[in-house]
């Protein structure tokens, strides 16, 4: 997603060393699997709306750790299994931050096996760095209703309608469709400020009220929706809907449900949600500068942003793509089913009804690049995670700049990362190349 209109509020002030960069070849418990390419297909462009309404509701906030300091160390979790050389990709990320001028940049990179095998942070960020990622929670949410499908709490090939009553204003859109970007409601473009859906980007009101505005406004939104599972629509109010389905069907709070769902079981106490496109003030594509690392920034919210409203770590964030590695897994807890985690990577737009996102497919939170079967889920604000099914690895780039310059540092990184694993597997030394294949 793109930035959007932001209210300000005071963000606590973090100190990290600026000319340090520091590294970390570790193995970790956890799991994560996927990977698209956001050199071609990232999170397309919004722009943000225009309106504000009441003060915020105070509700009870959605998992939000208290931001501290980056540092300049990482200890390693586990000891790794294998030797992997990551100089060469180290060096790409270093010459593009000060190529940018970017306030820094982290990037872990994990393996099936070995757990996570490479961790580094230049310029401000650490460990300890909690990011807004934009459009990188779009599988984070599509993992929350399939691990509801797999509790048999939620069918997401069953229409909404037969699981809320507010599901009757479009009785034939499933959960399925909704979170493939499939559902033919009206995505983010060419409008992001579609005003029947605007409440998705405010933090005032609740999830359920504001999905069932967006569900329920046949009359406002009528000549613009189509039929489901006949067009590629990106973002927009059906990550609201499927989110507000979620806390429905389940009778949990998204917080509760972030909780139940990744953090407690991977162990990811940084990840939480929230609503913060009109929080700081000013519009734009551009990382708001006044979160710096601290989510009690944000007005806590009933309403939090479900396409775009999460905030992470980035060795948390590799730890769902572990999960996703490892078969559904974090440690010895079966997170998602095997099925479940098929049903997301798979190539749901083009198996379904043909479907193409300017040339890329679509599963379930995850752009698919149908060269290399790599997976992606990028952010507007440059976080890419990415994942490499076949050869078992995957990563996560985060830089707090916007989804043109994290998708630029990505296309450099895919194919030096990959030759570093294959390298490191075999027990010989990386000779990376650079060109992203």
């Amino acid at each position: 997603m793109g930035a959007l209109l932001v209210v300000g509020s005071t963000a606590a002030c973090i100190t990290p060393d600026d000319d340090a960069a520091t590294s970390t070849d570790a193995s970790t418990d956890a799991s994560t699997d996927a990977s698209t390419d956001a050199s071609t297909e990232s999170a397309p462009t919004e722009s943000a709306p225009n309106e504000a309404t009441d003060p915020p509701a105070t509700a009870p906030p959605a998992t939000e750790p208290t931001a501290t300091a980056t540092t300049s160390t990482t200890t390693p979790t586990m000891t790794p299994t294998r030797s992997y050389d990551f100089s060469t990709v180290d060096l790409i990320v270093e010459q593009f931050v000060a190529e940018r001028a970017l306030t820094g940049a982290g990037l872990v990179v994990v393996d099936r096996d070995d757990g996570i095998v490479h961790e580094q942070y230049w310029g401000g960020f650490g460990p300890e760095r909690v990011s807004l990622i934009a459009s990188a929670s779009k599988m984070i949410v599509a993992g929350v209703l399939m691990r509801l499908d797999d509790q048999g709490v939620l069918d997401v090939d069953a229409p909404v309608a037969e699981a809320v009553e507010w599901g009757a204003g479009n009785p034939d859109i499933t959960p399925a469709q909704l979170v493939s970007n499939s559902s033919g409601l009206v995505g983010l473009l060419p409008n992001p400020g579609y005003a029947p859906y605007v409440c998705q980007f405010l933090p005032q009101g609740d999830l359920q009220n504001c999905a069932t505005s967006i569900f329920t406004t046949i009359d406002d939104d009528d000549d613009d929706i189509i039929d489901p599972d006949t067009e590629f629509r990106y973002g927009g109010g059906q990550w609201q809907v499927a989110g507000a389905l979620a806390e429905a069907v389940s009778g949990r709070s998204w917080a509760e449900l972030i909780d139940d769902t990744y953090v407690r079981p991977c162990g990811v106490d940084s990840l939480g949600f929230n609503n913060h496109w009109t929080q700081f003030g000013s519009i734009g594509f551009a990382y708001p500068a006044e979160f710096d690392g601290d989510p009690s920034a944000l007005a806590d919210t009933a309403n939090p942003n479900m396409e775009g409203g999460a905030y992470i770590t980035a060795p948390d964030y590799a730890q769902l793509l572990l999960m996703h590695l490892r078969d559904g897994r974090c440690g010895d807890v079966q997170v998602l089913s095997a099925d479940a985690l098929a049903q997301m990577h798979a190539d749901r737009i083009g198996d379904v009804y043909g479907g193409s996102a300017g040339g890329s497919g679509y599963g379930m939170g995850w752009w698919i690049d149908r060269a290399s079967g790599r997976l992606t889920d990028p952010g507007a604000y440059g976080a890419v995670p990415w994942l490499d099914l076949g050869n078992g690895h995957g990563a996560y780039l985060v830089v707090e700049a916007d989804a043109s310059t994290g998708a630029a540092l990505a296309g450099e990184l895919f194919g030096p990362v990959a030759d570093a694993i294959t390298a490191g597997r075999a027990g010989s030394t990386s000779t990376s190349t650079t060109d992203g294949s």
